[in-house]
């Protein structure tokens, strides 16, 4: 398949949502109910000691799933009136029902986000105009940048390399977290859009770097914000060994972070640190002692130990 490219593009240039994006756990309280001060805690640890440019809220490792219309508004309300003056708040309003996420885009940009994250509508695995028309519909109705979340292992669809293109001529979508795992489809679209492209896939964001890709929406970054901030900006400075060394280091947590449902061990490993994270919701489980056990492994086979 070959592709024609435009004559100029301003590809790279455009960080949107800077460069280290957590997409942070909500905090429960031990009987499940939602708890505000732990995430405004939570919240400000990951942007002043993890060193994040911005926050996900809302999304699936948010446990958006099990989460109200109305938790989710306070959520977003709380958290931006804690941190949102030092890091950008983008809140994920996707779901698989076009008239809902408007309403939950209009929710957003009420209580105080920044952007948005809308994922592929899953499970009714919609053509690709009806993508198109999907994600153009929420662009149209919000006055926030939208970062659109192709994923389609969870979704069951991908968003097709000719519809990025075409998605990426609305002057509000700005952004994708790509977790397609498909950096031949990523390359295409990068030299074809503007579009700025975060890794959704901890473990490839510097091959994502490579080509082309502004930095990573990641959910180990709860314990490893700063070294991979640092090995985003040695890239960028051309200090690819230090780049490379950091990616392997990383690689544990990386990778280890998703041997089961990413918010199960990062609410474990949170909850060993004394931060707020609470249990999370059924039909998720906490935690095993065996799973927390190999999270304490993989936490010091990256150099940061959980404490005891």
């Amino acid at each position: 398949m070959t592709h024609d490219l435009p004559a100029a593009t301003n590809r790279g240039a455009s960080r949107p949502f800077g460069r280290l994006i957590t997409a942070m756990v909500t905090p429960f309280t031990a009987d499940g109910s939602l708890d505000l001060d732990g995430a405004v805690r939570l919240a400000s640890h990951l942007v002043d000691e993890q060193g994040n440019d911005a926050l996900v809220l809302n999304g699936t490792t948010g446990e958006s799933p099990t989460t109200t219309d109305a938790e989710q508004e306070a959520l977003i309300r709380a958290v931006a009136e804690a941190v949102g003056d030092r890091a950008r708040i983008v809140a994920g309003v996707g779901t698989n029902d076009t008239r809902h996420t408007i309403e939950l885009a209009a929710q957003a940009e009420k209580a105080g986000a920044h952007g948005l994250l809308v994922v592929t509508p899953y499970y009714n695995k919609p053509p690709q105009s009806g993508l198109l028309r999907h994600f153009t519909a929420v662009a149209d109705a919000t006055g926030l940048p939208v970062m659109l979340y192709d994923i389609p292992h969870r979704a069951g669809t991908a968003i097709a390399t000719d519809t990025l293109v075409k998605l990426a001529e609305h002057g509000r979508i700005v952004a994708v977290k790509d977790a397609k795992g498909d950096l031949t489809a990523t390359s295409w679209v990068l030299a074809r859009s503007d579009l700025a492209f975060y890794s959704g896939e901890d473990a490839l964001t510097l091959p994502a770097l490579a080509v082309g890709a502004v930095g990573v929406v990641g959910t180990s970054t709860h314990f490893t914000g700063v070294q991979t901030k640092q090995m985003i900006e040695a890239y960028e400075a051309g200090d690819t060994a230090t780049a490379l060394a950091l990616h392997r280091r990383l690689l544990p947590l990386f990778t280890g972070i998703f041997r089961t449902q990413g918010v199960i061990l990062v609410k474990a490993g949170l909850a060993a640190k004394g931060l707020p994270a609470g249990p999370v919701r059924s039909p998720l489980v906490d935690a095993t002692g065996d799973e927390l056990a190999q999270l304490r492994a993989d936490c010091a086979a990256a150099g940061l130990p959980l404490p005891e």
